[in-house]
């Protein structure tokens, strides 16, 4: 399983960004698609989530400035980034719970990153 995520740049506060992921590879289902970051010399923290039955929930900090979407099942997710603040400013991740193989359990998978920039 592939994770390829796109999007990330450098823009000024309060301006916004789409971050885009696809999935691809040997993948039977996905249960979830989602998205974290990490800040310079910060964990990784979890941004959002997207069911296969298309429920969402956000970390409290992120709830009405990001939005996720997409189609799990089309294995696509997306991260629509508004009012962005300098403490944005990270890279981010793309995640997903999938199977490689029917009747196995899900698996966590990581894309490689895409790093967002928010200057004042």
């Amino acid at each position: 399983v592939q994770l390829q995520a796109s999007g990330g740049g450098s823009v000024r506060v309060g301006k916004s960004l789409r971050l885009s992921c696809a999935a691809s590879g040997r993948i039977s289902s996905i249960a979830a698609m989602g998205w974290y970051r990490q800040a310079p010399a910060g964990s990784r923290e979890w941004l959002a989530t997207l069911t296969s039955t298309s429920l969402t929930n956000y970390a409290d900090h992120v709830k009405g400035r990001f939005t996720i979407s997409g189609d799990v099942a089309g294995k696509t997710v997306y991260l629509q980034l508004d009012n962005l603040r300098p403490e944005d400013t990270a890279v981010y991740y793309c995640h997903a719970s999938a199977r490689a193989r029917a009747f196995t359990a899900a698996q966590p998978y990581w894309g490689q990153g895409t790093l967002v920039t928010v200057s004042s």
